[in-house]
């Protein structure tokens, strides 16, 4: 999948924002988000297998590396290994003292 289908993608998700109809806009996008919620399962263990091939065990690529390459943020190839979420996903502080809940 190249450039040219994502902007097609992107293309097709501001027309459902456009709907006039408020009721129709909000149906379409809560189809849209329900596929996407379970499409993104599938998604994200196919990429976490490419990270751990591109990695090799620690003989391919360094994380920095398969950041670059797949155009995802350093943080997401960590992830991976933590066996977490995305970097964007963080833990909950506790007391304030900046410790996780556990």
């Amino acid at each position: 999948m190249g450039d040219e289908e994502v902007r097609r993608v992107a293309d097709a998700l501001a027309a459902v924002e456009q709907i006039a109809d408020r009721e129709e806009r909000i149906k379409a996008q809560s189809k849209i988000m329900a596929a996407q919620a379970e499409r993104n399962k599938d998604w994200s263990k196919e990429r976490d297998a490419l990270i751990r091939e591109l990695w090799d065990g620690g003989e391919g690529l360094s994380y920095r590396q398969i950041a670059a390459r797949l155009e995802i943020k350093l943080a997401t190839v960590q992830a991976v290994f933590r066996g977490k979420g995305s970097g964007t996903t963080r833990p909950r502080k506790s007391n304030g003292e900046g410790q996780a809940d556990g």
